[in-house]
C-alpha cells in the first residue's frame, strides 16, 4: 500500500459529485442506563437518559460522503409523515447533501430505533413498509438520477430491500453510468445478484454473499471460492466483499482475488460500518484511483467508524490521519472538537471515565510521559488537548514550536498512553474543557488546584483534578538548551 497515493486520492476526490440513490430511512437511538430487571417479566429496564437521530440506510451513506469530503446527491423516498419531515430537516443540515426525497402518501418513512445501554443494544424496533414504490415514485427517481447524472463521477445504488432500488432504476443507474462514462456501484441486498446487470462494482458484505451464493465465506479461501462462482455467474465487473474484521476480499474480471486484512482494535458499534465502507470505496473510484487502492481507503475509514457509537461517519481529516499513522483501526487519534465531543459520549454510554491533560508537548521527554501515564492510570479514556502553532507562539516566543502541531498530534496518537488528540489555538484549554466535561483533570507543574484552567468545571460535575509533581531536569526548554550546548 502506498500511503501517499491513499492521501493523495482524498484530496482528489475533494468536491466532486456523486449521485447516491437508495432505500433513506431515519435512524433513532436511545440512550440510557440498565440496573434492574423488571418484575413483570424476565427482560431489563432501562431509565433513558437522552436520545439522538440521525439519517440512516442511503442517508447515512450520503452523511458519508460528505464528510469524506464529496458533494452528494441523494435520492430517495419517504412517507408524509413526522418522520420524513425529520428526516428532510437533517439532512438540509448536512451542507454538501442535495436531498431529492420523493414523498409517498401511502406508505411511512423508514424507522429504525436503538435501545442501548452500556455502550450495547439492547433491542432494535424497526417500523417499515418494504414493497416496490409505485411507478409515480418510480418515474421520479429515475427523472431525478438521470439529471443528476449529468455532472457527476459516480452513482451508488444503496439497496436495503426497503423498495427503492427496482429493477427500472437499477437499469436507469447503468445507462446514466454508461451515457457519462462513470462507474455504478452497488450494495446489493437479497439472494438475486443478477438484478443489479453489470454495474461496475458490487459490494455484499460475507452474510450477503454467503446466502446468495449457497457458500461459506468464513475463511480467505472460502471467500475466494465464493467470489469466484459470483463472478462466473454475475454480470457486475467486480465484486467486493466486506468481511467485518477479516478486512475485506475482491475479484476482478481477470478472475484474481485479493485479500486485505481489518485490524479493528475495539468495536463499539457496526452500525452504519457498511456505509462508511462503500463511501470511501466511491472516494478512491471517484479521485480515479484502482479498486486496489479504493479498497485499502474503505478498510482504514469503516475501521474508524466501528470505534463509534450509532450510524457514524468518518471525515476526511480522520481519514488522512488514521492513514499517515497506519492506524488501520478503530482508534480515534487527532480528531476535531465536534467529533471528540460525539465520541466522549460514546465512551460515557460504555461506563467509561474521561480523563483530559493539555500541553504544548513541543519535544515529548519523560516528564510529559509521565503525566500521560498518571493520567490514564486514573480514567478509563484519556483526552489530551494540544495547542496549536499559533497558540504556542503566543506562549513560548517566535522561536517555538519546534515541531508543528500535526507532527505534535502524530507523536501524542501513537502513545499507548492516548486515547484521542484535540489541537486548540486559544491560550488555554478552557474552552475544550467546557465542551467535553471531562471526569478527571490532570496537570504537570507546579499548580494549584486555584490556578488550573477549568479545574472548577470538572469538580462543578463531581470531577477529580490530579496534579502530577514535575520531573527535575525534564522540560522542552531544557531540552533545547542542551541542544543548542551541543551544537556550539
Amino acid at each position: 500500500m502506498d500511503t501517499q497515493t491513499l492521501i493523495d486520492m482524498i484530496r482528489a476526490a475533494n468536491g466532486k459529485r456523486v449521485v447516491c440513490v437508495g432505500d433513506v430511512m431515519l435512524d433513532r437511538f436511545v440512550y440510557g442506563q440498565v440496573n434492574r430487571i423488571s418484575p413483570e417479566a424476565p427482560v431489563p429496564i432501562m431509565r433513558r437518559t437522552r436520545e439522538a437521530a440521525m439519517p440512516g440506510g442511503a442517508g447515512n451513506v450520503g452523511r458519508n460522503l460528505s464528510t469524506l469530503g464529496l458533494r452528494t446527491a441523494l435520492i430517495g423516498v419517504v412517507g408524509d409523515d413526522a418522520e420524513g419531515r425529520e428526516l428532510a430537516e437533517l439532512l438540509g443540515k448536512i451542507g454538501s447533501v442535495e436531498a431529492d426525497l420523493i414523498v409517498m402518501r401511502d406508505r411511512p418513512t423508514t424507522l429504525k430505533t436503538r435501545f442501548v445501554a452500556g455502550g450495547q443494544q439492547l433491542l432494535r424496533v424497526d417500523a417499515e413498509d418494504t414493497r416496490a414504490i409505485d411507478l409515480t415514485a418510480e418515474a421520479d427517481i429515475v427523472m431525478s438520477l438521470e439529471d443528476a447524472a449529468k455532472d457527476a463521477s459516480l452513482i451508488i445504488l444503496s439497496d436495503y430491500a426497503k423498495g427503492t432500488i427496482t429493477l427500472h432504476v437499477i437499469e436507469a443507474a447503468i445507462a446514466a453510468g454508461r451515457a457519462h462514462g462513470i462507474p455504478v456501484i452497488a450494495d446489493p441486498k437479497g439472494l438475486d445478484f443478477s438484478r443489479y446487470g453489470a454495474v461496475d462494482l458490487l459490494k455484499p458484505n460475507a452474510v450477503e454473499l454467503g446466502q446468495a451464493m449457497g457458500l461459506p465465506v468464513e475463511t480467505d479461501r472460502d471467500a475466494a471460492e465464493a467470489l469466484t462462482q459470483a463472478m462466473s455467474v454475475l454480470p457486475a465487473k467486480a465484486i467486493v466483499v466486506t468481511r467485518a474484521a477479516k478486512g475485506m476480499s475482491f475479484i476482478q474480471k481477470d478472475g484474481s482475488v485479493i485479500h486485505r486484512s481489518g485490524e479493528a482494535r475495539e468495536v463499539y458499534d457496526v452500525s452504519g460500518a457498511g456505509d462508511t465502507s462503500i463511501a470511501a470505496l466511491a472516494l478512491g473510484l471517484a479521485a480515479g484511483g484502482s479498486l486496489v487502492d479504493a479498497v485499502e481507503l474503505a478498510i482504514a475509514a469503516s475501521g474508524i467508524a466501528v470505534g463509534k457509537s450509532g450510524t457514524a461517519t468518518v471525515s476526511a481529516s480522520e481519514l488522512n490521519t488514521a492513514l499517515q499513522m497506519g492506524l488501520r483501526n478503530g482508534g480515534v487519534s487527532h480528531v476535531p472538537l465536534e467529533t471528540l465531543v460525539e465520541q466522549v459520549e460514546v465512551w460515557r454510554d460504555s461506563n467509561l471515565t474521561v480523563g483530559f491533560t493539555n500541553g504544548c508537548f513541543d519535544i515529548l521527554h519523560p516528564g510529559h510521559l509521565k503525566v500521560l501515564e498518571e493520567a490514564k492510570a486514573r480514567c478509563g479514556r484519556l483526552v489530551v488537548g494540544l495547542n496549536s502553532d499559533a497558540s504556542v507562539k503566543r506562549l513560548k516566543g517566535p522561536s517555538r514550536p519546534v515541531n508543528d502541531e500535526a507532527s505534535r498530534a502524530r507523536v501524542l496518537s501513537g502513545l499507548s498512553a492516548v486515547d484521542a488528540v484535540v489541537v486548540f489555538d486559544e491560550d488555554t484549554p478552557g474552552i475544550l474543557i467546557a465542551a467535553l466535561q471531562p471526569d478527571l483533570l490532570v496537570k504537570g507543574g507546579d499548580y494549584t488546584i486555584e490556578t488550573i484552567v477549568g479545574a472548577d468545571v470538572v469538580l462543578a460535575r463531581g470531577g477529580t483534578v490530579h496534579i502530577v509533581p514535575l520531573v527535575d531536569g525534564q522540560s522542552t526548554t531544557a531540552a533545547i538548551e542542551r541542544a543548542n550546548v551541543r551544537a556550539e
